[in-house]
């Protein structure tokens, strides 16, 4: 029987919508490297750096999941929009699969933890059941907070907007290539350095902080996805705001955060002390 005290993670059953985007998405990333141009390329840069940067490690992660700083709502509201074009689902969706991933972190229970497989934890656990419990209780038990703003739960239910949105601009002004390198590439791109935060940095990598879990930090990781490789760290304080804790350990998401700070447009900004 399932332990209540655990969340219920469906792992039977081949999610073909998950299967089938992902794939489409693998096939577009090779089919890009054919049509290479270097404002093509520099277009896919920026909105890599948008949304895994200020859409996942900033909004998705460090604002909604941890609350690890505060600022506007329309702040909140635009770097939630951005965290929708990395592909990784709507907000609450994410954050409450991440909140388990903490509360559950390596134990029964974790969605995508390396000791159920390597293969696993990187990207089977995003073929298999409702991964990300958008269609459970899982999310209204894990995320309540998320739930009392209208549009969050908007954009979690058609998280899959903006991306539509920009990819219909990059062909209509940038042509084919635009798109192809802007969206296909760039998502994949950023769907695999988000994985590896959920694979590589629990089983490689230093360990600066003795955690109950796993955890690494690991630089590779870290400078793809602009700080959240630095895992162990951040499981060692979850709400600290900054995740690369050496003045070594480069942490972009950080950096946009002390700007916002600087600006006065982020307040209640924790940082973790070592």
């Amino acid at each position: 029987m399932h332990n209540t005290a655990t969340p219920f993670i469906k792992r039977d059953g081949i999610n073909w919508v998950s299967v089938a985007v992902f794939s489409v998405f693998h096939v577009g990333a090779v089919i890009a490297l054919f049509f290479f141009t270097w404002p093509a390329f520099v277009a896919a840069l920026v909105l890599y750096w948008v949304s895994l940067s200020l859409g996942i490690g900033m909004g998705y992660h460090r604002l909604l999941t941890h609350r690890s700083f505060q600022t506007s709502r329309w702040i909140k509201y635009f770097l939630a929009v951005c965290g929708t074009l990395a592909l990784e689902g709507g907000p609450i969706s994410w954050v409450a699969t991440h909140r388990i991933h903490h509360q559950f972190s390596d134990k029964p229970g974790d969605p995508h933890t390396p000791r159920d497989g390597k293969w696993w934890a990187h990207i089977i656990w995003t073929l298999v059941g409702d991964s990300t419990h958008s269609r459970t209780a899982e999310c209204s038990r894990y995320a309540p907070d998320l739930y009392s703003d209208r549009f969050l739960v908007l954009l979690s239910k058609y998280n899959y907007v903006p991306l539509l949105i920009v990819s219909v601009l990059l062909l209509a002004f940038g042509g084919v290539d635009f798109l192809l390198w802007g969206v296909f590439f760039r998502v994949t791109m950023g769907l695999h350095a988000t994985w590896m935060v959920n694979s590589l940095t629990h089983f490689w990598g230093r360990r600066r902080f003795t955690t109950r879990d796993d955890s690494r930090n690991n630089w590779l990781v870290a400078l793809l996805s602009f700080g959240e490789g630095w895992h162990n760290n951040h499981h060692a304080h979850p709400t600290s705001a900054r995740h690369g804790l050496a003045w070594y350990e480069i942490d972009m998401s950080w950096m946009a955060i002390r700007v916002l700070q600087f600006l006065g447009l982020a307040n209640s900004v924790h940082v973790a002390g070592l």
